[in-house]
């Protein structure tokens, strides 16, 4: 039997996640979105691609919820993106309304499913989204932390000259500027960061460059593009984290997850390691952070509960 994954949202990361997933094999593919020509057209240019890319996956465009029936994976991108100018704060009022509704209808229509959530502002529309839902707080995950970490080993390895399957690093936190480059954690071909700079291979200052240049990586990208935001690499990130799902591979990826006393931090969300594997979230690695680290992480978990309490304000079904 074939897996079903559902995209709700059918815009530049719908439309390339359902382009990737085809492409690895990896499931049966329903693209929703409310615009359903949209899709409808993106599915069928998809599915058209087939003879040449040889794969042999069904692949449909819908606006309807009891197409994505029995989903195993959900994967949500649908809300406004940012557009230049706005915070990651700005989105959250209209991004919950539609969180909202998305909830409404996976919620009958896919109760096992596995759901991942890339709608900013991030940690607290997941957040969200598992409370409207009601899903289990193991089966709701937000994408960001493989997004961040991506940003920084390509940015590492290009400053460095070293290929990025050389560099091994985390981005922990809340999505977003106060995201926290995992430094202590960083290596390049086995090496710590630190030494690095301890060597002059590179500067300190470069690297405090770098890790602001991860923090605003969205930022940078939307600028460029000027009427749209990231789309590649976001669905490379949640294609990963379906696929340690669908195939139980028990890979250790940087998610937003619920956090239940580990690093000093209850009832919340927010990016650490977890073991994603059959169950959905397995495991939270509990890393052993430095003094700066903790001081930073509880700076990013402040941001977070500081947007949580924005969002009660808007909605009080989430006190």
């Amino acid at each position: 039997m074939r897996k079903k994954i559902s995209l709700i949202g059918a815009g530049q990361i719908g439309g390339t996640l359902a382009h990737l997933i085809a492409l690895k094999g990896l499931a049966d593919i329903v693209l929703f979105d409310v615009a359903e020509g949209i899709a409808k057209g993106k599915a069928l240019d998809i599915a058209q691609s087939s003879p040449v890319s040889g794969f042999n996956m069904n692949i449909i465009g819908t606006n309807s919820y009891e197409d994505t029936k029995n989903s195993d994976v959900i994967i949500i991108t649908a809300g406004v993106p940012r557009k230049p100018g706005m915070t990651r704060d700005d989105l959250l009022g209209i991004n919950l309304k539609i969180i909202k509704q998305v909830a409404d209808g996976i919620r009958n229509t896919s109760p096992n499913a596995f759901v991942i959530c890339i709608t900013n502002p991030l940690d607290v529309i997941v957040m969200a989204l598992q409370k409207y839902s009601g899903f289990p707080k193991n089966k709701v995950v937000g994408m960001a932390g493989i997004l961040d970490s991506s940003r920084f080993i390509y940015f590492l390895s290009q400053e460095l000259n070293v290929p990025v399957q050389k560099i091994k690093s985390f981005v922990l936190g809340g999505h977003g500027d106060s995201m926290v480059a995992m430094l202590n954690s960083t290596t390049v071909n086995g090496k710590n960061i630190h030494e690095l700079v301890k060597e002059g291979k590179i500067k300190k200052k470069t690297l405090d460059e770098i890790v602001n240049r991860t923090k605003n990586g969205g930022a940078e990208i939307v600028k460029y593009l000027e009427k749209g935001s990231a789309f590649y690499a976001p669905a490379a990130s949640g294609v990963e984290m379906a696929e340690s799902y669908i195939k139980d591979q028990k890979k250790q990826l940087p998610c937003a997850a619920y956090l239940n006393g580990e690093y000093d931090t209850k009832g919340l969300y927010a990016g650490v390691p977890v073991i994603i594997g059959a169950s959905g979230v397995e495991k939270v690695i509990q890393m052993d952070l430095s003094d700066e680290e903790k001081v930073n992480f509880q700076k990013s978990i402040r941001s977070v509960q500081d947007l949580l309490e924005a969002a009660k304000k808007i909605d009080n079904s989430l006190n």
